[in-house]
């Protein structure tokens, strides 16, 4: 009974916001199961599935708009006219139906919907959400980026090629080429390596959001650079890996790394060492807090007795 008193209440309380979660469902539902659908299945363009984060990070962006909702109801109604033309441009790029540029409207219109409603201080409180949002959106930046990859393939084959030698495997590396047993590897430009990056980077964005070390731009930039380290390196190893499969014939290894769900679970090890590796960080910062306040405490210590 207490049930149905309250549910006339919360529908008249947030019945425009009803209405308006109602039109974005019905606006974009279909575009993110296209993008859900293609990550999971891989039946998106391979510059899109760079951003299959999202799989993560579109849940994670809702999950900060319902922790904030609370803080947003107490903001004052505020129309912000740059919001106005945001969500002008995004609608524009709606009615194109070109993917790439419906794609873009979706973070557009969600930003031009803060500032409409909220101003300024509505885009501040979902700044994080937009930007997970954003940068789980599918563009084409990563082919935009692949023709500058040369030096990183270039990099990742002397590497591989150089741990091969040393394990006493005979390989031939020239360029981006690896030669094992006869055998041609190539570290393609989509083997180089970029995907790995911008998971690992998104996912370092997030545990440090999560756990509020975002705060921080000491652990914010050590965080980000080892995750980008990290991910350079489990892709070296990879390629090594892939070129030795290949190279002795052992097919089943190769393709159970390179096209099944060996490459989903290396991917996610590797993920596990941001986590640890943000524990690190954390640990090491806390050392240096309490030496650095212990050197303080000390300082005054030995003022008092001076004076």
């Amino acid at each position: 009974m207490q049930i149905q008193q309250k549910l006339p209440s919360v529908v008249e309380k947030n019945g425009f916001y009803l209405l308006l979660f109602a039109l974005l469902a019905l606006l974009y539902t279909p575009l993110l199961w296209h993008w859900v659908d293609g990550w999971l299945n891989k039946s998106i363009s391979i510059e899109h599935e760079y951003f299959s984060h999202g799989l993560i990070g579109l849940p994670f962006a809702a999950y900060i708009v319902w922790e904030n909702r609370h803080k947003w109801e107490r903001l004052r109604d505020r129309a912000q006219p740059l919001g106005a033309i945001l969500l002008g441009l995004g609608a524009s790029f709606y009615l194109t139906g070109i993917s790439e540029w419906v794609n873009l409207s979706f973070p557009i219109v969600l930003t031009g919907l803060c500032l409409w409603l909220k101003g300024i201080e509505g885009l501040k409180l979902q700044k994080y959400a937009l930007l997970f949002v954003l940068l789980a959106t599918p563009n084409s930046i990563p082919y935009l980026i692949t023709p500058y990859t040369l030096p990183l393939q270039t990099f990742i084959a002397g590497t591989a090629g150089f741990i091969l030698i040393h394990l006493g495997i005979p390989v031939e590396v020239e360029g981006i080429y690896l030669t094992v047993g006869g055998k041609l590897v190539e570290v393609a430009p989509y083997c180089a390596g970029l995907k790995m990056l911008f998971t690992s980077l998104y996912v370092a964005l997030m545990l440090l959001y999560w756990t509020d070390a975002i705060r921080s731009r000491r652990k914010t930039v050590l965080l980000l650079a080892g995750a980008a380290t990290l991910s350079v390196l489990a892709n070296i190893i990879r390629n090594t890996l892939l070129t030795f499969f290949h190279g002795t014939g052992r097919t089943d290894a190769f393709v159970w790394l390179h096209d099944s769900w060996g490459g989903d679970v290396y991917s996610a090890c590797m993920l596990g060492l941001i986590v640890v590796l943000l524990k690190v960080i954390e640990r090491a910062d806390a050392q240096m807090d309490w030496k650095t306040s212990g050197a303080n405490t000390n300082g005054k210590l030995e003022s008092q007795e001076e004076a």
